[in-house]
């Protein structure tokens, strides 16, 4: 069964397989949303009874998505953002936490299911800073090559690159560490990269996920890692404090924090500056 999907100037941006789960559609399932099918709901049924708390961890990796652009944007004076794999439009989506700082902040987000870009379409058509294309994140030339791109990014001023619980989707033969290489060296100096994904020290947890989430989204997944692989990203760059950490112990809010490392999966990542 497909369903057809009207973009924001009213014509069909994609068919859509409700039949098969989308990892977009999980997620805002598990935050509350209304933009997901019986079968999204079905897969996050069936990956709770095995490893329980995932909505914790989205919930918590959105907490983090916050506290991250606040502080590029206050304390860093970033201006412009590239979310790559950014998901169904959620409250407080990037550019509402970097325009309440600044309000000539610019946002792109990037995504390759079609229902992210309906939606994405028709929330920010009135937002003359924001944009939303679709596109594969691995696709770097296509990306920075888009008009978008090029009519809201400033190619000489410092950029934060968001890669927020999207590695995880991506398999060994996609090359993660050589997508982050690609990404900052379309950047000037001063820039940022954002980047977390679900690990475990756990390998039966790993082994688990990675299969449910790969048969499940027919292969659309990548591969749950250890927090050394996820470190191995950052190689070259200098990352800001307080370093590579379990998300929910990056700058928290209060001392009050729902997850901790030895849990048996959770997100691991950070922040780091291009010299």
């Amino acid at each position: 069964m497909r369903e057809e999907l009207a973009g924001a100037d009213g014509f069909g941006v994609d068919a859509v397989d409700v039949t098969v789960p989308s990892v977009s559609r999980m997620y805002d399932h598990y935050l509350g949303g209304k933009d997901n099918y019986a079968v999204d709901r079905e897969a996050v049924a069936a990956l709770d009874r095995k490893v329980p708390g995932t909505r914790a961890l989205a919930l918590d990796n959105r907490s983090f998505l916050r506290r991250v652009v606040h502080v590029l944007s206050q304390e860093y004076g970033v201006r412009q953002f590239i979310d790559h794999g950014s998901g169904l439009p959620t409250q407080d989506n990037v550019h509402q936490v970097a325009q309440r700082v600044n309000g000539g902040a610019r946002v792109v987000y990037v995504d390759n299911d079609p229902i992210v870009l309906a939606h994405g379409r028709a929330l920010l058509e009135e937002n003359a800073r924001t944009a939303v294309i679709r596109a594969d994140m691995r696709d770097t030339d296509a990306i920075f090559d888009s008009p978008e791109v090029g009519r809201l990014i400033d190619r000489g001023e410092p950029v934060a690159l968001l890669f927020v619980s999207v590695m995880h989707c991506l398999p060994d033969s996609s090359d993660p560490a050589a997508l982050v290489e690609r990404v900052m060296a379309r950047v000037p100096s001063g820039s940022f990269i954002v980047l977390n994904q679900l690990v475990s020290l756990d390998a039966e947890t790993r082994e688990f996920v990675t299969d449910f989430m790969g048969r499940s989204t027919q292969g659309q997944w990548g591969r749950v890692r250890e927090p050394h692989e996820v470190a191995g990203y950052f190689a070259g760059l200098d990352v800001i404090d307080p370093g590579l950490v379990e998300i929910t112990g990056w700058r928290p809010d209060s001392d009050l924090r729902c997850r901790h490392a030895d849990d048996v999966w959770f997100e691991y990542g950070g922040v780091a500056r291009k010299r």
